[in-house]
């Protein structure tokens, strides 16, 4: 949770998935690729970059104070090479699991936060395999280096 005495930058970027899962690492890939164009100055300083295995209700929390939220995940019915969509809150069959939909992250955030809520984005980057213990394929390594330079292209829009 952000107390009034913590800073926080306007735009959160939540990768997520399981970087030992091929594919599925495409969201904390991006992240990571996102933080070091920022060490290079190639990107402005107005994010703040979350990664985890999966959604959480917890997550909500993070959302606070935030002009714009992009989830970033790896996605099977991405076209590639991604997909970029407004996300509106909605009470899915994840509400309840421990994993839970962007959708249902944001309806909790209405619930919870009592805050309008910030713009927010799912970028599904388009993915092929899963398999534990592999690595990301070669095409998703491409889809990956353009939705990078979107994201780049995306904070300067938001600076």
């Amino acid at each position: 949770m952000i107390s009034s005495n913590e800073t926080h930058k306007s735009v959160l970027l939540l990768g997520y998935g399981n970087p030992s899962r091929g594919d599925d690492g495409l969201g904390p890939a991006l992240l990571e690729m996102i933080e070091e164009e920022r060490a290079l100055g190639r990107v402005a300083d107005i994010f703040d970059a979350l990664t985890d295995y999966q959604l959480q209700i917890e997550h909500a929390l993070d959302m606070q104070k935030r002009q714009l939220v992009v989830f970033i995940d790896a996605s099977l019915s991405a076209t590639a090479p991604f997909d970029y969509s407004r996300l509106e809150p909605c009470r899915d069959n994840s509400y309840t699991t421990h994993a839970i939909s962007p959708a249902a992250l944001l309806t909790v955030y209405e619930q919870v936060c009592g805050e309008p809520l910030p713009d927010a984005y799912l970028l599904g980057i388009s993915a092929y395999q899963f398999d534990l213990g592999t690595s990301i394929t070669a095409q998703a390594g491409e889809h990956l280096g353009e939705a990078r330079d979107f994201v780049r292209e995306l904070l300067l829009q938001y600076s």
